[in-house]
């Protein structure tokens, strides 16, 4: 429909691990059955930077708005959508009984307060909350997050009440005092990848009796079937997605929670290829022989212990 005229020239099959992991990826073509040239691959995320903005402001002589008492104000942190609707982005705690709330540093992800985009119009409203629900405006105020950028310790911006704004003498509903404020840029998982960042995938495996007998079909250890048990399907699931970020294909697995022979002792780390001194399995069929022939030769017993091995594997990182 495009009117090009393109000619088949062949096809490849990967997984977007296999791209994004290395930088630019290179694989043959299949022709028909005969190998049709190489293409290569270059992956690019496409949104925008990712930025926390670190904020903590005060409130300073907002109305009062309570008969008996003064206000309990919140603010709420809005951003303008495609059809110029805000939708919420952002809501502090509220703070009861004061004119002059300081409420907690706050977090907001650029991404949901505006999109990563520096001129969509961000509104921020100053509630006073009311226990049935029915919350009093107090006034609110609109920037965008190129101003917010601009702020500084000390930026004062004012509260207007839109049905108030045009009475003769009215100046604003209070005042927000910025006390500090930071943009910190976020680094997404594909810039960790392609900074040189690897993913190392370490298996630890229940083999306490609460499983159930393994020759038991309702056993979470159960082999004798076509359908793979659910460990086997975690395993797979998980290292399926890991292996392309992992350069060695060499997974550590243990198991813990069985007695092992020839001494029947209960054991809460052990190596499921039976080699204390190298538990690294090849890849993820490694790691499945090893746990199907592991599982034949040890004793289901207890109690759940994991702290061993989540001590090692601690370890491990840190080295």
């Amino acid at each position: 429909s495009s009117g090009i005229n393109a000619e088949y020239g062949g096809k490849c099959e990967c997984h977007l691990g296999q791209i994004v992991s290395s930088g630019t990826y290179k694989h043959s073509l299949d022709y028909n059955g005969k190998a049709g040239g190489s293409i290569s691959i270059q992956g690019q995320e496409q949104s925008g930077m990712q930025r926390t903005l670190k904020l903590c402001v005060k409130g300073v002589k907002l109305d009062k708005k309570d008969f008996f008492g003064k206000s309990d104000p919140y603010l709420e942190f809005h951003r303008q959508t495609i059809d110029g609707s805000f939708a919420l982005a952002h809501r502090t705690e509220v703070i009861k009984n004061t004119l002059n709330p300081t409420w907690k540093p706050m977090k907001i992800n650029t991404r949901r307060l505006c999109d990563n985009n520096a001129d969509t119009e961000i509104k921020i409203i100053c509630y006073d909350w009311d226990s049935d629900g029915s919350h009093d405006l107090i006034g609110e105020y609109y920037t965008t997050l190129a101003s917010i950028e601009q702020w500084r310790q000390g930026t004062t911006f004012q509260l207007v009440h839109p049905k108030k704004k045009e009475k003769r003498g009215y100046r604003n509903s209070g005042e927000i005092v910025v006390e500090q404020v930071e943009l910190k840029r976020e680094f997404t998982f594909l810039e960790y990848i392609q900074g040189g960042c690897l993913l190392n995938f370490v298996v630890g495996i229940d083999f306490t009796g609460s499983n159930g007998d393994p020759r038991d079909p309702s056993s979470l250890h159960y082999l004798m079937s076509s359908t793979p048990n659910q460990y086997t399907q975690a395993i797979t699931a998980v290292g399926n997605v890991i292996q392309d970020y992992d350069a060695d294909q060499l997974y550590p697995a243990f198991g813990f929670g069985a007695r092992l022979p020839p001494t029947w002792q209960v054991s809460h780390q052990f190596s499921l290829n039976g080699n204390p001194a190298d538990p690294n399995c090849q890849g993820i069929d490694g790691i499945l022989a090893a746990y199907h022939q592991c599982i034949n030769s040890v004793q289901l017993y207890g109690p759940t212990n994991a702290s061993p091995i989540i001590g090692n594997v601690a370890r491990m990182a840190r080295d």
